[in-house]
């Protein structure tokens, strides 16, 4: 007799309403793509010409932060790292674009 495989997960962790997600069927899935004006779904060709492009490694640094500026970054959740990067990357642009 086989059994039936039962997937568990957290209900409680970020704003994914898993049971309704469970309840989806292929065709519902097809349907919202379809309607999604920012749906790209590539043909094989486009995919034969795809490049796969790393990003390079992330250096780890110690970084002292005002508690301030960190509470701030750290309220939009996880990836705060990311955005401080972002907001970082984004200072440098504007720096080289001034030289």
């Amino acid at each position: 007799m086989k059994s039936k495989t039962t997937i568990v997960r957290k209900l409680t962790r970020g704003k994914t309403d898993w049971r309704k997600f469970d309840r989806l069927t292929d065709r519902d899935i097809k349907r919202a793509v379809a309607s999604d004006p920012d749906t790209f779904i590539p043909t094989r060709a486009q995919w034969k010409k795809a490049k796969l492009v790393m990003p390079e490694p992330k250096k780890p640094v110690l970084l002292r932060l005002d508690r301030d500026v960190l509470d701030f970054f750290r309220r939009g959740g996880r990836g705060y790292q990311t955005r401080i990067n972002a907001v970082l990357r984004s200072y440098v642009a504007s720096q080289q674009d001034e030289v």
